[in-house]
């Protein structure tokens, strides 16, 4: 995924989030839980019902928020999160694709090293 290859991180705002916050509410928030909202990493928030998820991230020059609302059912937002969850890029898009962050099928990664 693109987002790996720029050694972007994507981070969970831990419990729900109040949706009617923008782009300046929820930068204070990512503030608020010792993060750099100027990062270039996204910050994903979540409402109550699991219902709309919105993105911030800065791009150069600016903040973009990114929004998804469903019309049918809910996110596999994680349910006890107490702290800020840093999770893979691809589990960014399993969330987006309803999945859970962990799936018990996907193939763990692998690392090697070269013995001398």
């Amino acid at each position: 995924m693109i987002l790996k290859e720029y050694g972007l991180k994507v981070f969970l705002a831990p419990g729900f989030t109040d949706m009617r916050k923008s782009i300046n509410g929820l930068s204070i928030l990512v503030d608020c839980l010792n993060l750099d909202p100027f990062s270039g990493n996204m910050f994903v928030f979540c409402n109550r019902r699991q219902t709309i998820l919105k993105i911030l991230y800065w791009d150069r020059n600016g903040f973009c928020l990114w929004h998804k609302r469903l019309e049918r059912h809910r996110f596999s937002w994680p349910g006890s999160v107490d702290a800020v969850m840093e999770i893979e890029p691809r589990s960014l898009s399993w969330l987006l694709d309803g999945l859970s962050l962990q799936q018990p099928m996907a193939h763990c990664s692998l690392e090697y090293s070269l013995i001398s």
